[in-house]
């Protein structure tokens, strides 16, 4: 039977601010989701180092993305580390659970003269109710190593949620599967190309495998075998050419890798070759020449750095057009995707440069969609030192 347990005033309020404020870009959500599971996969395959049979449960760690139109439901599922009940409850029903009151307080003191509240808020880890952007309700299904059970968590983003043991999920030996199931508004992101789309701006150099797996169902024509079995029993005597046969519907299911691009510039630059810079660039920035010159660099310091730098061949054609992008770099974060096209990260004579800076500990607002402005500076000398 479901427990049911409460959120408190405080969460419910944030989980308000959080589903109505913070993101301004309702597909944020499905970053928030593959980046939570990657970092489920990263603890399950460090816990592998120390226990060799860990992964025995799944040997295989990876994202698998499952639209399912005629429920209405996108599926998000890896095959990590996976959630005990006692997991589930903290992990998923205490929001920000170290601060939290502190927190609104100094959004509601803000006020419309004070700073911008998203430049006060820390990195809370709140990106998995991101979901509800797009979900009327959520559901967690989850096992781990450390149990033979199951646990089923489920809230529609009200002031409660439930969990309760359930019976062992199809598929899922170890590891977390969630459910979403869309808002009328919001079933775009049940479209294959949709989810494409989405993984290749933001989650493409994730460092596990994320699929796109869709299910057909075909009709095939197969031998009836309980007629034959009727006329084995009559003692009948059937030509091959007789046998009866009847229509049957087949599913059939197939996985699709969506981020085959790696992310060069974690590599170090003198193992990394001129064609694999070349393949790179074109890929990235669909350009049909080859680059005229590169620098990959790492910097340490106040933060770190890795990033590729890009001079193409030509000029765009719209190099000088006011209507034209400030910039071509992308900013990532662990790599996933951040920003682009942020003004002041490169002067208006350098819009040609394009390229990738990624920082493992850069910091940035609660919804991971802009920096924190007192450590721009920083990217902005690293951009300008590295392309003048």
């Amino acid at each position: 039977m479901a427990q049911q347990y409460a959120f408190n005033a405080d969460i419910t309020q944030l989980m308000s601010l959080i589903i109505n404020t913070f993101y301004s870009n309702k597909e944020i959500f499905l970053r928030e989701l593959i980046s939570n599971a990657s970092d489920a996969l990263s603890k399950a395959h460090i816990a592998s180092i120390s226990d060799p049979h860990y992964l025995d449960s799944e040997p295989e760690l990876k994202v698998n993305l499952i639209p399912v139109p005629e429920s209405k439901q996108l599926i998000i599922e890896d095959t990590g580390c996976g959630m005990s009940e006692q997991d589930l409850i903290n992990n998923l029903g205490t929001l920000a659970k170290s601060g939290t009151r502190q927190f609104i307080e100094n959004l509601a003191n803000a006020g419309d003269a004070g700073a911008d509240a998203s430049q006060m808020i820390g990195q809370f880890g709140v990106g998995f109710y991101s979901a509800y952007l797009v979900a009327n309700k959520v559901d967690v299904y989850s096992k781990s190593n450390d149990s033979d059970s199951t646990y089923h968590w489920s809230s529609e983003a009200g002031s409660s949620f439930t969990v309760e043991k359930c019976d062992p999920v199809e598929g899922l030996h170890r590891g977390t599967r969630i459910i979403l199931t869309l808002k009328k508004d919001q079933l775009e992101f049940l479209e294959q190309n949709k989810i494409k789309e989405l993984v290749k701006k933001h989650s493409e150099f994730i460092a596990y495998p994320i699929n796109l797996v869709t299910v057909t169902e075909t009709e095939e024509e197969v031998v009836d075998d309980e007629a034959e079995e009727k006329k084995d029993d009559d003692n009948d005597v059937v030509d091959e050419s007789e046998k009866k046969t009847k229509i049957q519907k087949v599913k059939k299911q197939d996985e699709q890798l969506l981020n085959t691009m790696k992310p060069l510039w974690t590599r170090d630059p003198s193992e990394v070759t001129q064609e694999e810079y070349a393949a790179f660039y074109k890929n990235f920035s669909n350009d049909w020449q080859e680059h005229l010159a590169v620098k990959h660099f790492h910097t340490e310091g106040q933060l770190d750095f890795r990033g590729l730098l890009f001079i193409p061949k030509a000029a765009p054609n719209d190099m000088f057009e006011q209507k034209r992008k400030s910039n071509q770099i992308k900013l990532y974060v662990r790599r996933v995707f951040i920003m682009e096209d942020y003004k002041d990260l490169m002067p208006e004579w350098l819009n040609f440069i394009r390229g990738v800076v990624d920082s493992e500990d850069l910091p940035l607002n609660i919804s991971r969609e802009t920096l924190q402005h007192d450590k721009l500076s920083v990217v902005l000398n690293v951009l300008w030192s590295k392309s003048v």
